[in-house]
């Protein structure tokens, strides 16, 4: 079997990672900025100030995506350009993203709007971040004016993306923007406030333009099954939707995100009691949304126990990322499966790819062989997830240029393109051309 005919290929980006031009036309801070700039914060003091400066360079973006044949293209929009401080309109910020819109448009490539990937303006943070109930509604003020603006030439919209980093990593690790290690009640209503932010930002969009189509950008936990036994599929199955399942996290459980948004309630446990938490407030965070985006990288390993499910460690010298990340493609197999079962909408993978040390060889061309070797193992379970019923509609590769990857700097390379940060030239690797051949395929040579 292959993919389905209207199965969609794409490549995906985010403002603050690829932009630079952080203080042009009246762009306003954001927790990021704050954050790369505080020292010990970022690999080697790395900030997004520059970037891949594709605020000057998005014609050669544009170039690369055509390069790759590739009909749509995951951006994001920076709410610090539209509403530097988080609610005083910037018209001169949209002049950027009328461009980008535009030419993907006249060549051929449809945009998918990410309304939020992380960069919180730094004047809301001041006044509690994500603590503070404020936050989602000017957030679903900003979603409303974006959809307004580009009613008819944008039709997709993601609200949140991951909301088990910006609020998992940022608020309680500590690792990302803004940098905080909250628990208990705090935490809560940080997590509470971006779940309200989605059903806000679904009706604002809705309102704005009722063609839309809207969905979310989850992570979280994926699991596998040790083996193809019953048990440990259906351990696996009940880990991934099991609250505090999570080795190091306990937010990046899939339900945490999944079930409020789409089931309307949050997971059976201690750690969601609260009288904040109210029927009215669940209710507004459940909105009809048109699709699920998956965010997949790895999974951890799960089997059968005698007191349930239980994780298996990676064995030594388990393949592993530039980023130590296990490489784990079955995932794209079980965990779109278990997801799909669960919530009954069709599915987009919106991130996937493989962080590498690249580098340009003598040769002037840059060879990746083990991305292009990750990406086929990939992409065949997630071709085998389709042919077992998932409603599977569409792919795109993390990321299409090489870029600041948030607290790990510029130190890992995802794209298909490298970037040399010194000059700003793009240069495709092996990966792209091979990708290409994905697409002009649907996937038939994989």
């Amino acid at each position: 079997m292959s993919f389905p005919k209207d199965f969609l290929w794409g490549a995906a980006s985010a403002a603050y990672q690829i932009e630079g031009a952080v203080q042009e036309d009246g762009r306003g801070l954001s927790v990021w900025d704050t954050f790369s700039h505080t020292p010990g914060k970022t690999y080697e003091g790395h900030t997004g100030d520059i970037a891949c400066d594709s605020y000057h360079h998005f014609e050669e973006d544009l170039a690369a995506l055509k390069l790759l044949g590739v009909k749509h293209y995951r951006f994001g929009i920076s709410w610090t350009r539209i509403f530097p401080d988080g609610r005083t309109f910037n018209e001169s910020g949209f002049a950027y993203y009328d461009k980008v819109v535009d030419l993907l448009l006249q060549n051929g490539i449809t945009p998918w709007v990410t309304l939020f990937h992380w960069d919180t303006p730094q004047a809301l943070e001041d006044e509690g971040g994500w603590q503070n109930r404020e936050t989602a509604r000017l957030l679903a003020q900003f979603a409303g004016v974006v959809a307004e603006q580009f009613r008819g030439r944008v039709r997709h919209y993601f609200t949140l993306n991951e909301p088990q980093c910006f609020i998992g990593l940022g608020y309680e690790a500590g690792w990302h923007a803004p940098g905080k290690t909250l628990t208990g009640a705090p935490l809560l209503r940080c997590w509470h406030n971006a779940m309200l932010a989605h059903g806000m930002m679904v009706q604002a969009v809705r309102k704005a333009d009722p063609s839309a189509q809207i969905g979310l950008a989850s992570c979280g936990l994926g699991c596998i099954p040790e083996t193809d036994s019953i048990a440990d599929i259906e351990a696996a199955k009940s880990a991934m939707f099991t609250f505090g399942m999570h080795p190091d996290f306990s937010l990046f459980s899939q339900n945490a995100f999944l079930d409020p948004a789409l089931l309307g309630y949050y997971p059976d446990h201690p750690f969601f009691d609260s009288p904040e938490i109210t029927e009215e407030d669940l209710a507004l965070i459940c909105q009809p949304i048109d699709f699920i985006g998956l965010n997949f990288y790895n999974a951890v390993v799960v089997r059968a126990g005698s007191n349930g499910p239980e994780h298996v460690p990676f064995h030594r010298g388990y393949s592993r990322t530039a980023m130590r990340w296990p490489i784990t493609p079955e995932m794209m197999y079980y965990c779109t499966k278990f997801i799909y079962e669960r919530y009954q909408l069709p599915v987009y993978i919106t991130e996937n790819g493989l962080s590498c040390n690249d580098k340009v060889y003598l040769d002037g061309k840059v060879h990746d062989p083990d991305r292009i070797d990750y990406l086929q193992r990939y992409l065949r379970e997630y071709k085998r997830a389709g042919e077992a019923g998932v409603d599977i509609r569409g792919y795109f590769h993390w990321s299409l240029l090489d870029n600041f990857e948030w607290s790990n700097g510029y130190e890992e390379r995802f794209g298909l393109f490298f970037v040399d940060y010194t000059t700003l030239r793009r240069i495709p690797k092996d990966s792209a051309f091979w990708y290409r051949s994905v697409v002009e395929q649907n996937g038939d040579n994989l």
